[in-house]
Order: structure tokens, then sequence, then C-alpha cells
């Protein structure tokens, strides 16, 4: 038998009280609920960096996030996945610094130098955010991501060192060229950085700030004779 029909007054009303009043316990929520991944966060990142990331389990984070273990897979599926999420909030802080940058810069040859300056400072400045580029290499292979969310990460690295690329295009470099240029900027910094950090430049009596931009103003030359 057909229900009687309900008008359409009482049918919609309690549905539009009910969403009003849900609101602000919603809001309230996830406002929690971010406060909360924070914290899982910011103990995830102190294990990594004291323990590594192998012996940083789901476990030890817990305990230092003051949760159990069973609360932190509510916000993380994995430990790599949490990895996945420190990565991706430091990238995002190393993208905000190039563009902060290139607000200074006026001709194409000073966004080259501010944007690989900024990328080389941040890191030289960060330590930390450098270790956790290399927490997936053990052995040479990276290990621990889905390959969805190494690319999405590997992007954003892309694109904090895209204005370089750009800026040596607009100074007359071959895309090619331009690439190949960018890559071998970017594997120069990376190691200045290793030795500074590790201590090891100092065997060679050298600064790296000094070394990346002799290295920065070579770029320059190669990129004005490519110009011509």
């Amino acid at each position: 038998m057909d229900l009687p029909a309900v008008p359409k007054r009482s049918r919609r009303s309690p549905v539009k009280v009910a969403r009003t009043a849900d609101d602000p316990r919603r809001r309230r929520h996830q406002a929690l609920a971010e406060v909360r991944r924070e914290l899982v966060l910011d103990a995830a990142r102190s294990a990594f960096f004291e323990l590594g990331m192998e012996k940083a389990s789901i476990r030890e984070i817990a305990h230092r996030a003051g949760y159990t273990p069973g609360a932190i897979y509510s916000y993380f599926a994995s430990k790599e996945e949490v990895y996945g999420a420190l990565l991706a909030e430091s990238l995002e802080r190393l993208n905000a610094e190039v563009q902060k940058a290139l607000g200074r810069a006026g001709d194409d040859r000073a966004r080259l130098q501010v944007s690989a300056t900024a990328f080389f400072d941040f890191y030289r400045e960060n330590p930390r955010d450098l270790d956790l580029g290399f927490y997936l290499f053990q052995g040479m292979k990276p290990r621990g991501l889905t390959p969805a969310l190494n690319e999405a990460l590997n992007a954003r690295l892309r694109d904090a060192l895209r204005p370089v690329q750009d800026a040596l295009e607009a100074l007359g470099l071959a895309p090619d060229t331009a690439l190949a240029e960018t890559t071998a900027l970017f594997a120069h910094t990376v190691g200045l950085l290793v030795l500074s950090h590790t201590g090891r430049i100092r065997m060679f009596k050298q600064a790296s700030q000094d070394l990346f931009r002799a290295y920065l103003d070579q770029l320059l030359v190669r990129a004005a004779a490519g110009d011509r």
C-alpha cells in the first residue's frame, strides 16, 4: 500500500533545521581533527629525525603524540603515508619561498638568480627538510610511497625548480638545454648541501654558499652565451 504523500513544507523543514544545527558541530569536529593530525605529524617528524625511518614505528609516533596506535590509523594508513604528508608540507614551504623570492625579481637574469638561490637557501637553512627527501632512499632504491604519491611529490619538487628552467629558456637556451642545466644545478646544489650538512666540506676549506654562487655565476655566463 502506498504511503500518503508528505506535504512539501513538512518534508523540507526538518532537513533544513538539522543541517543548520549540524554545521557548527561539524566545523568543530573538523578543526579538532586538524589539530590532532598536526600533533601526529609533529610527533612523526621528531621520531623520524631522531630514530630514522626504519626505527620510527607507528607505536613510537603514537606514544610521542599521546595517542594509541589505532588512533593514528584513523588519520594515516601507514608510516609511509605519514612520511608523505610531512614531505608534502615541506615541499609546499619550499615552493612558497621560491615564489616569494620571485616577487623581488625584475628581468630574467634576476629571476634565475633569486629562484635558484631561494631553493639553495631553503635547504641550507632547514637541513631537516633535506633529510626528509633522503629517507626514501636505502640501497639507492626509493621505497615506501605509492607511485601516485611519489609522482605528486616529485611534481612539487619540479615546480620549485621550474622558475630556473623558465628563466634559462627566456634567456635564449633551447628547452632541452635549459632542462639539462636545471638538472645539473639541482645535482650541484644537493651535493653542496650534503657536504655542508655533514661537515665534510670543511676538509676542502670551502664554504657551500661561495661555491653555489660561483656555480650560479657560471650558469649565467653559459646562458648569456647561448643567447647570442
